[in-house]
């Protein structure tokens, strides 16, 4: 690690006189003014600390920023080190993108959902796709049996796929697919099926997760061992260099990180790492940083301390670009730019008197605009009991309308900017960020920290200390262990997945398999291994197969053969 975080840089500097008078007026102000009040009124507890448990002074002044230097630490807006944004004007020119996640059941049943999102003025789709289609399953797999849409939408074929986008303007609205395992297989489907209702890939924009690191740390959706995930990995940006100029191939994901019960420098840190790890791996595969930096994007989490997640924000941006500067030789401003989608936080929600959830939502939601996010999703009230109904998501979707029509908090670049706390929060942010860092080199980088259960181990003790903090009651939720009364009713509509999808499912998959070019679907999984097998770019080979109707499961099977399967070792 040669670069040094802004705090490093600007060293120890002697106070000036200035900073010695202001030292001298906190002494007499915690004299003359605090010790009386505390006298007659003592703080409600005797510690503060953030959601990661981080303790929070009294009051801060610019003697918690030493040797801050604006143009060094802040800059302007669009400019680097981008602390205040990456565009000049920000929401004043263009809000973000609102991108509620959603899927369940069959491909038709989210596809409404979509237009129904669409028609309430949602700007971007984002695909949830069930746990046999995350772990490369079809649905007539055994072991996909009872989780059939429970948690997204289930594809298994080019033919659901079709489904799914069915009546949706691709050249117009982006879309996300939170994917990682066989996110390489789902591209291929959404490439091809968009390509059959005439829309070129190279007019198709939206972001593809296809994070696999993140999967090993937090998780767990990972099928193949790390080497060849990475591989997948690059491969996907590379094609997308070459033939997708709007795609964003890889979405470095901190949300699944946050939520295992990462604290949030962690969350930054660890995301930060891996997408160093991919930014290397595409460098060692002979692309030009410039060539494909542009197109990566991040995907945060958004929790309940506002100020330490506009702090996290903030921090991110400015780690992103100094290392993509200094560390990687990018030139193009693009390759600087950490643009990230951000999802209020599903752990915080609560089964316990549901309807907080908007006010959670709300503060976390206000967090991720107040730290400059480029797209928002928001969760909905019932997530914590069930799929989120329509009334739920319409709420989620108005509180991000609400906050930018109605709050001011989209009406200039980085309100808070300038902030003694938010700045020294910034700054200790950043600081744990390349602590961490350091200790991810020692270990050799990111896959062998992984290897290793360090990741797994810091997120372990981290979740482990702050469920010890509710149980004893040093933290409160409320309506969890504090302001309970009212736990007893809840009125709240609960999305039910109809079984009959999953037969109906079931039957397609016996259809499909009947209805194929045999011959054709033959020598296109064949092509998939050879690929795999040999150091040729696999996706061509994938797009051939889902358009041979060869299954997600089948195409895995392959993979599988060819890389092998991971199980991780328990980390206590």
């Amino acid at each position: 690690m040669t670069s040094t975080s802004s705090r490093e840089q600007r060293g120890s500097a002697e106070l000036s006189e200035e900073q010695r008078g202001l030292e001298a007026g906190l002494e007499r102000w915690e004299r003359e003014t605090l010790e009386p009040a505390l006298g007659r009124r003592p703080e409600r507890r005797e510690r503060f600390v953030t959601t990661s448990g981080e303790e929070v002074k009294r009051l801060y002044t610019p003697l918690d920023l030493p040797g801050f230097d604006y143009e060094r630490d802040l800059g302007f807006p669009g400019e680097f080190p981008y602390t205040r944004g990456v565009h000049p004007t920000m929401y004043r020119g263009r809000p973000w993108t609102m991108r509620m996640f959603a899927g369940y059941g069959t491909a038709e049943e989210t596809n409404e959902r979509f237009h129904y999102l669409l028609r309430h003025g949602q700007t971007g789709l984002s695909v949830a796709f069930d746990l046999p289609t995350l772990y490369g399953y079809d649905t007539d797999h055994p072991l996909s049996r009872g989780e059939f849409g429970k948690c997204g939408v289930a594809v298994s074929s080019l033919r659901d796929m079709e489904r799914l986008l069915s009546g949706l303007p691709l050249d117009r609205v982006t879309t996300s697919m939170t994917i990682n395992g066989p996110a390489a297989i789902i591209w291929a489907m959404y490439i091809a099926a968009a390509e059959k209702m005439g829309i070129p890939r190279a007019k198709l924009g939206g972001t593809l997760q296809n994070d696999i690191l993140k999967e090993y740390i937090a998780q767990k959706e990972y099928i193949f061992p790390p080497e060849p995930s990475l591989r997948l990995v690059t491969d996907t940006i590379e094609f997308g260099t070459r033939e997708m100029p709007l795609w964003n191939t890889v979405s470095i994901s901190g949300y699944h990180i946050r939520e295992a019960g990462a604290t949030a420098a962690q969350e930054l840190a660890f995301t930060l790492a891996d997408g160093f790890a991919y930014v290397r791996a595409a460098l060692d595969r002979g692309l030009d940083v410039d060539s494909f930096a542009p197109r990566l994007s991040f995907f945060f989490n958004s929790h309940n301390d506002l100020f330490e997640e506009v702090a996290k924000f903030r921090a991110a941006r400015r780690i992103w670009a100094r290392e993509m500067r200094e560390r990687f030789g990018a030139r193009d401003p693009r390759s600087l730019l950490m643009r990230f989608h951000a999802q209020t936080a599903g752990c915080s929600l609560t089964a316990q008197q549901p309807e907080n959830n908007v006010v959670r939502t709300t503060i976390q939601a206000l967090a991720a605009v107040l730290g400059g996010a480029q797209s928002l999703h928001t969760n909905s009230m019932d997530e914590a009991l069930a799929l989120p109904s329509e009334k739920a998501v319409r709420v989620a979707l108005r509180t991000q309308q609400i906050i930018l029509e109605e709050s001011g908090a989209a009406n200039t670049v980085d309100p808070l900017g300038g902030s003694y706390y938010l700045e020294a929060l910034t700054n200790r942010i950043e600081e744990e960020a390349y602590d961490y860092f350091r200790r991810i080199e020692e270990f050799g980088g990111v896959v062998r920290a992984i290897e290793q259960g360090f990741f797994q181990r810091e997120i372990a003790n981290a979740s482990f200390r702050y469920e010890q903090e509710i149980a004893s009651g040093e933290r409160i939720i409320v309506g969890v262990n504090e302001h309970t009364d009212g736990n007893e009713e809840l009125d709240i509509p609960i999305l039910r997945v109809d079984p009959k999808g999953e037969e109906l499912q079931v039957r397609r998959l016996l259809e499909l398999r009947e209805s194929r070019d045999r011959e054709r679907w033959s020598r296109a999984l064949e092509a998939v291994r050879e690929a795999a097998s040999t150091d040729r770019n696999v996706m061509s080979s994938l797009i051939e197969a889902v358009r041979a109707d060869a299954t997600l499961g089948e195409i895995t099977d392959v993979l599988r053969e060819v890389f092998g399967t991971y199980e991780e070792t328990p980390v206590l």
